[in-house]
């Protein structure tokens, strides 16, 4: 089983904010794959299916940002799930410019809220997450009030237009892991 674990707040005052762009590919991946619906499951909304006999869980946590990790806990306890190959977490990122994307197999939770709660859940950096450029925030704007808005109409025709090239990423992670996604797409994508 793979868990692909959206990032994002629930709540209509969320839906289309910067913070959130790890539900919108979570909702796109679950139509495109056919997926679903989404069910309430403890602490998550879950859409769970297969790709290609691959059994897959698209979970986007109700915990709210800095409390994601408590909704990935239950997912621990499955038989056979080892989250360094089996979870992929979807995250927006302030360090990349809207329109650009960065498979990683590791690493830090860079000031991220969501992903410092999945590290401590875990109890380990070895997860993969799929980050996705939101922009950094202007000088005069305060970091949190920037994740919370909406980005500009320009910004997020910029984000969207990378869905289709991310939905093939995510499907190479689920069927040759997640080197064989940083390999094809993080270069591929550098060069552009």
């Amino acid at each position: 089983m793979k868990v692909i674990f959206g990032l994002g707040n629930p709540g209509p005052e969320y839906e289309r904010t910067r913070h959130n762009v790890g539900w919108w590919l979570a909702d796109q991946l679950a139509a495109e794959w056919g997926i679903g619906p989404f069910r309430r499951v403890g602490r998550s909304r879950v859409a769970a299916g297969r790709v290609d006999e691959i059994g897959v869980r698209i979970v986007e946590p109700l915990t709210y940002m800095n409390r994601s990790g408590t909704a990935l806990v239950p997912w621990l306890g499955e038989p056979g799930f080892e989250p360094s190959r089996d979870l992929l977490v979807l995250v927006d990122d302030v360090a990349l410019e809207p329109g650009r994307f960065r498979f990683r197999a590791r690493g830090s939770a860079g000031g991220h809220n969501g992903l410092k709660s999945i590290e401590a859940a875990l109890r380990s950096r070895e997860y993969a997450r799929l980050r996705i450029g939101v922009g950094a925030s202007p000088p005069s704007v305060d970091l949190a009030d920037w994740v919370l808005s909406p980005p500009l109409p320009d910004e997020e025709e910029r984000i969207l237009a990378l869905f289709p090239e991310l939905v093939d990423g995510v499907r190479v992670w689920l069927m040759e892991g997640i080197e064989a996604a940083m390999n094809r797409f993080n270069r591929r994508h550098d060069t552009e």
